[in-house]
């Protein structure tokens, strides 16, 4: 049982680790701007490959866990990111940035597949762990802007890389040292529980996944980017200096991040549907908002904003957890990830574009609110099989 919690801790800590070297670069690109002489739209999208590779390398990293070894990845996972966050730290030359930040988004790509499917091993209920899961992202997304804002403003925007990913080596190391080798048995063990279900309800809940992971992904990707940067303009009242931006966005983050604790509860407790439809019914307004809104009123809306879209993310897992054999769920999730973190890298371009045109992220906003009323009417259509088989 401890070595259980051990090793929970551990995934626990990757999650924050994997978003928070993912998004260093959206704050410290700030800072990076003036030195290479470059603009915030045209240094953007240097991380472009990265969140290409973070999804699409997850299909291979799947593959690899379930055929060799779930533990074996994830000692690649913290060593690989960190070591790619160092050479990032090292870059001379934006080419370098741009290969360092498509390194991260390879090694990054290990984690959920692999990760979370080491979590939910065995468990009939996975919205708790699911929950405290997303915590640690999601305060890995928090401290990424307030570490990477923090250190560039003491030190420099090199120091936001090189320290945290030498951090994660070291926490790599002390992962192979206190969590041992899985049984192999134990690791290919079918999940219990099982319920049979037609054909046509799969079908309609793969559509149902698919739409939301999809939306969602642009969504969540697009507005955790945009962030420092809206920060940056529309809260001048508060802070004129990336350690601020910093703060302010960690501040909004860390808030998000108990929605995850509060929708695992309720996964575990209620039909899915239930919680699905509530969830994303409420971030279409608040979406449409926030294209708007200015200094207090902008925080305000931040706030309650990314607690929704946060919030969303522990729901789909639950959904394909629920309808997947353990031997193997790392490719179910690697799918299922492929196409989030696919669709994420499209939230880059979009935000650069949409900035680079219109110099407002106003007509952005409007954009991701028009997908979460797509996801609202997918949710809505959630077969009752689902909502039985989730809850359960």
């Amino acid at each position: 049982m401890e070595q259980t919690r051990v090793a929970q801790l551990f995934l626990n800590l990757g999650h924050g680790v994997d978003h928070l070297l993912m998004l260093i670069f959206p704050t410290v690109v700030l800072a990076m701007a003036p030195e290479f002489g470059r603009s915030y739209s045209e240094m953007l999208p240097l991380s472009l490959g990265g969140f290409i590779m973070f999804g699409a390398c997850s299909l291979p990293a799947g593959w690899l866990a379930d055929r060799w070894s779930r533990r074996g990845m994830m000692l690649v996972f913290f060593t690989g990111i960190g070591a790619a966050s160092m050479l990032t730290g090292l870059a001379g030359s934006t080419f370098q940035i741009g290969l360092g930040l498509t390194l991260i988004g390879v090694f990054g790509a290990i984690y959920h597949p692999v990760g979370i499917a080491m979590l939910v091993s065995g468990r009939d209920k996975v919205g708790r762990v699911l929950g405290v899961n997303g915590v640690y992202g999601n305060f890995g997304v928090a401290l990424a802007a307030l570490i990477a804002g923090a250190l560039a403003y003491w030190i420099n925007w090199r120091a936001a890389f090189l320290i945290p990913g030498a951090l994660s080596v070291a926490v790599g190391v002390a992962f192979a040292m206190h969590v041992p080798p899985v049984p192999k048995l134990a690791q290919a063990s079918p999940r219990a529980g099982g319920v049979a279900i037609s054909r046509n309800t799969l079908m309609r809940v793969f559509v149902i996944l698919t739409v939301a992971t999809i939306c969602g992904g642009v969504i969540f990707n697009a507005t955790t980017v945009a962030m420092p940067k809206i920060f940056d303009e529309r809260l001048t009242k508060l802070t004129q200096t990336t350690l601020g931006i910093g703060v302010l966005v960690s501040l909004v983050y860390a808030f998000a991040a108990m929605a995850q604790l509060v929708v695992g509860y309720l996964i575990d407790r209620h039909p899915l549907r239930s919680v699905f439809v509530p969830v994303v019914a409420v971030q279409v307004p608040l979406l449409f908002l926030a294209g708007s809104m200015e200094k207090y009123a902008m925080l305000l809306v931040a706030l309650a904003m990314m607690f929704f879209v946060f919030g969303q993310v522990p729901i789909n897992d639950a959904m394909l957890a629920a309808y997947t054999d353990e031997k193997w769920r790392s490719r179910a999730f690697a799918v299922r990830y492929v196409m989030s973190f696919g669709a994420s890298a499209c939230g880059v371009p979009l935000v650069a574009s949409v900035y680079a045109t219109t110099g407002d992220f106003k007509y952005l906003f409007y954009v991701l609110a028009a997908m979460s009323c797509v996801m609202l009417v997918a949710a809505i259509c959630m077969p009752p099989q689902v909502q039985k088989r989730a809850a359960a």
